[in-house]
């Protein structure tokens, strides 16, 4: 429904995650036997989790683990993993400086140049420890870098900036890329983000993405809508990309997934993104909670270190158990960030729903009052859902 801002403007009402609810229908399933199974490129994966390719997430160890688990890390390219042989001093100096320090010493940090010989290396390292090599880069990245990652043996590509399209405008005389172009010659799958908007995820999965992302700023460490003021919530996002994905499987008969991207912290937030439209999620502040997680209880934005103007700051986050339990359980907290696939499962279990396809059509209700009715006892002891 549009609204009538004023006499110049008429808007629409985008809805964010906290603002809806899933509703049970006429069926039950039993947990264990729901399917939440998904593939990205051709690969399979039982987990519909993607670590973020965040420094403080991912580095080749949570990549390989999380591979192994049965979900997916994405490793970033022009992070500290490929700036310094080893990362360890900078990652020391990162998670202990203060707050007021902390955007100079990222810029300076992160000023070292990307160096080809590190992105073959962590590739092939993963690779050669049974993982799914997934990295990230901006587009700059991708001119750059592109044939170095392809003949390292990289699983998937992920080309990521705060908003990507295949209409875009460079400075005079500087090459941009051509999206279409990586798709076609890259020779491995190419996944391509972020974007908001149903046009523009339509031109990403005509210009041949593999998948697409979905979210801009809604990510914990994220400011990008402070800074920019730009974004739109998340569930309307994601159920506006879904429906570019059906529009186009129809006129291609190729099917492509949309990854929620941003703004998911519990195993409620994962079932409503897939019921809003997603095949699955990527995740930042979750998985920087692990235990294995190279920022050691922080998490940064892949904008923070920006020279000239950082949308990302650095958030305490905590070490609340190994990556096993944060995915797969058993959960030690009661606030729905332990055992995400259990939440997942059991929550298409009560909506019964047995495959990911079917938790895309549940019902979904605007629910403003959903985490706040009948909580005050949580919200004043600070447990559960009040914390």
């Amino acid at each position: 429904m549009d609204i009538q801002l004023g006499r110049s403007k008429v808007v629409r009402r985008a809805y964010g995650i906290d603002e809806i609810a899933l509703v049970p229908g006429g069926r039950t399933v039993d947990p264990e036997v729901t399917d939440t199974s998904w593939s990205l490129g051709g690969i399979n994966r039982d987990i519909p989790i993607i670590a973020s390719a965040m420094d403080g997430v991912v580095d080749v160890d949570m990549a390989v683990k999380l591979s192994q688990l049965g979900a997916l890390g994405v490793l970033n390219l022009e992070g500290i993993q490929t700036r310094y042989e080893d990362p360890t001093t900078a990652l020391d100096r990162i998670t202990s400086v203060g707050k007021n320090e902390f955007v100079p010493l990222m810029q300076e940090i992160y000023s070292k140049p990307v160096q080809e010989n590190l992105i073959r290396k962590r590739i092939k390292s993963i690779k050669s420890q049974g993982g799914i090599a997934a990295v990230s880069g901006t587009p700059v990245a991708a001119l750059r870098f592109g044939k170095a990652i392809a003949e390292a043996g990289a699983d998937l590509f992920f080309v990521q900036a705060t908003v990507v399209s295949t209409n875009h405008i460079g400075p005079k005389g500087q090459e941009t890329l051509n999206l279409e172009t990586l798709c076609q010659d890259l020779g491995l799958p190419v996944v391509i983000g972020n974007c908001v908007t149903y046009e523009v995820a339509l031109q990403l999965m005509r210009a041949g993405a593999a998948g697409v992302m979905v979210g801009i700023g809604p990510g914990a460490a994220c400011t990008s809508r402070g800074v920019l003021g730009v974004g739109i919530p998340q569930a309307t996002a994601v159920a506006d990309c879904a429906a570019a994905r059906t529009d186009y499987e129809k006129e291609s008969g190729r099917y492509v997934p949309v990854v929620a991207d941003g703004g998911i912290v519990t195993g409620g937030d994962i079932c409503k993104c897939i019921a809003c439209g997603a095949d699955a999620v990527m995740i930042g502040s979750p998985i920087a909670r692990a235990e294995e997680a190279p920022g050691r209880g922080f998490h940064w934005g892949m904008a923070t270190p920006s020279p000239v103007l950082p949308r990302g700051t650095r958030i305490n986050v905590g070490s609340t158990g190994s990556l096993e339990r944060i995915l797969r359980g058993p959960a030690k907290l009661d606030d729905g960030t332990h055992n995400l696939l259990g939440c997942l499962k059991t929550s298409m279990g009560t909506l019964g729903a047995q495959t990911i396809k079917e938790m895309q059509q549940v019902e979904v209700v605007v629910a403003p009052s959903l985490l706040t009715e009948g909580k005050v006892y949580q919200k004043a002891q600070q447990l559960g859902m009040g914390k």
